[in-house]
């Protein structure tokens, strides 16, 4: 389902727990980390697709999370054509989304990376709130930015940073280094590459257009 400017409805969730860390999920058989997202269902409300998508993810209901916040209006972001099949040409440019922030409020163990028949994860952990850029795929940093720092403004009372941390915008352009563990680059699932092509990158991705 596209929008007439050739957008793909989308939901990401930031999920936090009671340390202010953020769940990364990996990727089943890849080597690439992100937060929970996907696409929203003809006749579903962004809400609505949360928590499809949450419980189908990551194996949590409502009562297990709080809804913190969620972005004032949709985020977008382009995909380089080289990476658009050529059916979807013309027609796709990328995905526009809204971004959730949620509190954990239920138990580590509530998690459950085998709620559905098809897991999108097989590994997880929780990681500092602010993630290094260069740990993001290029075309998505932006977003990732953009989301990080509007939730942050709710999370840490306006975007006022934590004690210890490097100040938040500096942080999320690049301009200091990261001092926690690496994130390997979030891949959704539109942007994953063929069984010939993994683990090449580059130019040889292509985005893989789905409901999913």
């Amino acid at each position: 389902m596209l929008d007439r400017d050739g957008y793909r409805p989308n939901v990401g969730i930031v999920l936090v727990n009671s340390r202010d860390e953020v769940f990364w999920g990996k990727r089943v058989r890849e080597h690439s980390w992100q937060f929970p997202q996907g696409g929203i269902k003809r006749g579903e409300s962004p809400e609505q697709a949360m928590f499809r998508e949450l419980h189908e993810e990551v194996g949590l209901r409502p009562e297990h999370v709080r809804i913190v916040g969620r972005t004032r209006d949709w985020l977008r972001y382009d995909v380089p054509e080289h990476w658009v099949r050529r059916e979807w040409r013309g027609h796709y440019r990328g995905q526009k989304q809204i971004w959730f922030l949620l509190r954990l409020v239920g138990r580590d163990c509530d998690v459950d990376l085998r709620a559905s028949e098809k897991p999108e994860f097989d590994a997880r952990r929780w990681n500092d709130y602010w993630v290094p850029l260069d740990a993001v795929i290029e075309f998505k940093r932006e977003v990732y930015s953009l989301a990080l720092n509007e939730l942050s403004r709710v999370l840490f009372h306006r975007g006022e940073p934590r004690p210890g941390l490097p100040d938040a915008s500096r942080y999320l352009r690049g301009r200091t280094r990261a001092r926690h563990r690496h994130v390997e680059a979030p891949l959704d699932p539109a942007e994953r590459p063929h069984a010939d092509e993994a683990g090449h990158g580059g130019p040889g991705l292509t985005e893989r257009v789905n409901e999913s």
